[in-house]
């Protein structure tokens, strides 16, 4: 059975505006062409079609009882066209994947890596969020977060484990106690102020537990509402700070900074969290490469 030839796109764009803007003026200016442009496509859609579309109604136009049962459906078929068309352009730019983190690992370690996750992970774009706190209802609301965290894992996340987290002491070596510090044992820390901040307060006292040391024993410093302000203070030999490695694994290669007792891990983990449910793949990748990284 042969099917009857669809008329000329431009004639049905031409009609299709024309019949939903109420004229061939507002038509022309909606798709950048001349009035008497608009015109001939009409013209000759009608003839294509043999009947009319429009007829004359005082200066307007109107449709004939043909041209409406048109016009629905050219309004429903490039509705779909529409749709069609922003669905393949959006697989070909897909939307970005928000990921949060706190902003001292924003600033600190990913920032600076960012060049590379893009080379490495081009088909996973992504909007970064910076989150304070671990598994919070605001955190719910992104794709991902990357999180220092402890088990056990909270109930409506699925988390992956990344990597170990270790944390250690660091000094510059431009610091007076930086010196005497590599000659001895932990316990000479007890001796030193030491910077610390509120985001992590129980970084300082876990470590010395740790190094079977008394908590009650340190003497803090200088505090910090940030790890980041925390570790620029370092850096600038300010103080002695604590860490976790990844941090400022940049700083002790280069020599700003330096740990005179090395790393322990804390029984935390690097992780890359989701809300349960989520079901996007471009997050397992993006795990992949982190856990590269951060290893």
């Amino acid at each position: 059975m042969s099917r009857t030839p669809l008329p000329p796109l431009n004639a049905l764009r031409s009609f299709e505006a024309t019949a939903r803007l109420g004229g061939v003026a507002r038509a022309a200016e909606a798709l950048h062409v001349t009035h008497g442009a608009i015109s001939r496509q009409l013209r000759l859609l009608e003839e294509h079609l043999g009947l009319a579309l429009f007829e004359r109604a005082g200066r307007g136009l109107r449709l004939t009882a043909a041209g409406q049962a048109l016009q629905v459906a050219c309004a429903g078929a490039f509705t779909q066209i529409r749709e069609a068309v922003d669905t393949l352009q959006r697989r070909q730019r897909p939307e970005a994947l928000v990921l949060g983190c706190s902003g001292s690992i924003l600033a600190r370690w990913m920032i600076p890596r960012l060049p590379a996750l893009q080379a490495d992970l081009p088909q996973v774009p992504l909007h970064w969020s910076a989150q304070d706190g671990s598994f919070t209802e605001q955190q719910q609301a992104l794709d991902a977060v990357l999180l220092l965290a402890q088990p056990p894992w909270p109930r409506g996340w699925q988390v992956r484990e990344l990597a170990p987290e270790r944390v250690g002491v660091v000094v510059s070596p431009q610091h007076p106690a930086a010196v005497r510090l590599r000659r001895q044992p932990p316990q000479a820390l007890l001796r030193e102020p030491l910077l610390h901040t509120t985001s992590r307060p129980q970084a300082w006292p876990d470590w010395a537990l740790s190094h079977d040391l008394d908590p009650a024993q340190l003497q803090l410093g200088t505090g910090f509402e940030h790890l980041y302000y925390l570790l620029e203070a370092a850096v600038a030999g300010l103080g002695v700070a604590i860490a976790p490695e990844p941090l400022v694994a940049d700083e002790l290669a280069a020599g700003r900074l330096l740990a005179p007792w090395g790393f322990a891990a804390t029984g935390g983990f690097w992780v890359l969290a989701t809300p349960e449910g989520g079901q996007d793949p471009r997050v397992e990748s993006l795990a992949g490469w982190l856990a590269k990284q951060l290893r």
